[in-house]
């Protein structure tokens, strides 16, 4: 992807302290050059008429870059459109999924099928998307959705249930010339098994049973930490004179994330701030936050966290930021945490954040990851009979 970020100022790396610059992770959109969703439903979106971007390559249907991405999801799962997704995927998309990839266009036309199969009925709701890029060098698109479904058909869960289920999903697509090219899905597995009244850690061990490697090969090559052997963890020196929203952005999963100082949670969150995170739960000031993000971290103490990239749009209101954080978490779960007592297995979460920033300071945001891939992967290797890992919310009524 050859999109350019802002430039901004770049920061010195120390003797001692590698610090981080946000010229290759913050990316910004032009909201004018968009019909917003803002707070308008499917019914008032579809009735926009007016071009307001330069779309080389694009079908003449598409308005503008967000409503290629609301069009194309609107017709392939609520119409039934399933041959549009030969016109808007790459033959060799890459869809990383949690910790496994997906390849290839019918890869992508298959698992459609079987999932409309499972929940025929499903509704997705846009509740943001927020963008970046131009027709000539590729847009990313970060797409929040709230999927309504009924379980009507068997699943790779299990049998079907007839039970009704709301889930998150978030999208990243990098797209050029009509067809996304490369994906990142999250989606809030763990809270749907849930509501389908499946045993998640049963379901974990199954989906582990089913990926084991039977070949005797190597799969993990090194433990990522927060610390780089001796040496601290990274550090974002920010050099802003005046308040940027990248720079702020950086600054606070800095130190908040990178390095564990959840103390500064209230210099970045307003005092009624709240965060919707995994398993239908919202957390409404800085001490629930603060519980979270402690208890996420202490499953795995000593993970690396890293921000991938951090997207931008003006909002709706003045003085707001529409701001999509794609991170990873990559480290060995041997602490107990929000999953449970540690099995000592390398674990990679991937993670998508959207954050409502108004006034300088986080208003709401939206924290999504596989949970239920989390489990699969702390199971993988562990033989019957060793002692279960539980996990918090799959107790929670």
């Amino acid at each position: 992807m050859v999109e350019e970020p802002r430039n901004e100022e770049k920061q010195e790396t120390g003797t001692l302290t590698q610090t981080v610059n946000q010229d290759d992770k913050v990316f910004y959109g032009d909201a004018k050059q968009v019909n917003r969703l803002g707070y308008a439903d499917y019914n008032e979106f579809s009735k926009n008429t007016a071009r307001k971007q330069s779309l080389q390559g694009f079908d003449d249907d598409y308005l503008d870059f967000v409503d290629y991405i609301i069009k194309i999801t609107h017709r392939i799962w609520e119409e039934k459109a399933i041959g549009l997704i030969y016109q808007t995927y790459h033959n060799d998309v890459i869809m990383h999924a949690g910790s496994t990839n997906i390849q290839g266009v019918n890869e992508v036309v298959s698992g459609t099928l079987q999932t409309l199969h499972a929940f025929p009925d499903r509704t997705l709701i846009a509740e943001n998307v927020i963008w970046s890029g131009n027709d000539q060098e590729g847009f990313l698109s970060s797409h929040r959705i709230m999927s309504n479904a009924t379980n009507l058909g068997d699943s790779s869960f299990g049998s079907a249930t007839g039970r009704r289920a709301s889930f998150r999903t978030v999208a990243d697509c990098f797209v050029h010339s009509n067809r996304i090219v490369e994906e990142w899905l999250v989606r809030d597995n763990l809270h749907l098994v849930q509501q389908l009244g499946f045993d998640p850690v049963v379901i974990a061990k199954q989906l582990a049973k089913q990926g084991e490697n039977k070949a005797s090969l190597q799969s993990h090559f090194g433990a990522s930490q927060t610390m780089r052997g001796q040496l601290e963890p990274e550090l974002y020196v920010s050099q802003a004179t005046s308040f940027d929203i990248g720079d702020f952005i950086l600054e606070m999963y800095n130190k908040v994330w990178d390095w564990r100082l959840f103390n500064h949670v209230k210099d970045f969150y307003t005092d009624h701030a709240v965060v919707h995170y995994i398993c239908d739960k919202d957390l409404v000031g800085a001490e629930q936050i603060q519980g979270m993000l402690i208890s996420l971290f202490a499953s795995f103490p000593r993970a690396k966290f890293t921000v991938d990239r951090v997207t931008c749009n003006e909002g709706v209101t003045h003085d707001e930021w529409d701001v999509a954080v794609r991170w990873r978490l990559q480290g060995l779960h041997e602490g107990i945490g929000y999953f449970g007592q540690p099995s000592k297995q390398p674990v990679e979460i991937l993670g998508i954040s959207h954050l409502k920033v108004r006034g300088e300071r986080i208003v709401e945001e939206w924290i999504t990851f596989d949970g239920l891939d989390v489990l699969r992967q702390i199971y993988l290797g562990i033989s019957e009979g060793e002692d279960d890992v539980t996990e918090q919310c799959v107790h929670d009524d």
